[in-house]
């Protein structure tokens, strides 16, 4: 009876059973707006790791010099016909400033696997713009230690105030009591440069920081489409 009342529902009913069914499993569990939003978010934490701010809190990317300088190409950038002269200008100098403060975070990351943090390194250099100095353990000892690596090691590329991101990896370096460790590793692989050293340094990053970038970034807002011959960036 079971049997045959089944097939009976298939062969006559299937508009208002089965069609119900099939329908509810089609369904997606999560609708299209909620996994755009989704993605949005994940995209804005890969963009705001891959520019590597310096100041975390810092939404407008506007506190310090090179950060400005940096969120300006990107802005500019964004306005300008892609693969354009102007473009792969400014695509030049993004990829230059990020080039430095990577060189920096690879510095970082080297001695912490050094000191035996092989799979713990990049979650210990990630800093979001969630970031909050109120949740940090130990703020003042961070900011200490910090000041110790940028004048009595090379592990910064600039004489200008180390970046504060690093803060908050000092104050988790402080909680696993290994900064010290950290601050002595850093001594010994990446010692003071002298002052030809130091010279040379920055020369190299004023090429990227001064305002020549600016002026430049400008003309290219007003003559980004000059190249109409040019194919799109690599």
């Amino acid at each position: 009876m079971g049997a045959s009342f089944k097939r009976f529902c298939v062969q006559f009913c299937c508009c208002c059973c089965c069609d119900d069914d099939d329908e509810e499993e089609k369904r997606p569990l999560i609708s299209n707006e909620t996994l755009e939003y989704f993605e949005r978010e994940a995209k804005k934490k890969r963009d705001q790791e891959t520019n590597l701010w310096n100041e975390p809190g810092d939404t407008s990317h506007s506190e310090r010099d090179d950060d400005r300088i940096l969120y300006n190409l990107l802005q500019s950038r964004a306005q300008t016909r892609r693969g354009s002269t102007g473009y792969r200008r400014m695509s030049i100098d993004i990829q230059a400033m990020r080039d430095v403060r990577r060189e920096v975070r690879d510095k970082w990351k080297m001695i912490l696997e050094n000191l035996g943090f092989m799979a713990e390194a990049e979650s210990l250099l990630t800093v979001s713009a969630s970031a909050s100095y109120d949740r940090m353990r130990n703020a003042a000892t961070a900011r200490t230690l910090l000041q110790t690596l940028h004048t009595e090691t090379s592990i910064f590329n600039s004489k200008e105030s180390p970046p504060e991101r690093y803060l908050f990896i000092l104050d988790r370096l402080i909680y696993l009591d290994v900064a010290e460790d950290f601050v002595a590793k850093a001594r010994r692989f990446y010692p003071p440069k002298d002052d030809d050293d130091d010279d040379d340094n920055e020369e190299q990053t004023s090429a990227i920081n001064l305002p020549l970038l600016l002026s430049r970034m400008n003309q290219n807002i007003s003559g980004g489409e000059e190249d109409e011959n040019t194919g799109p960036e690599e």
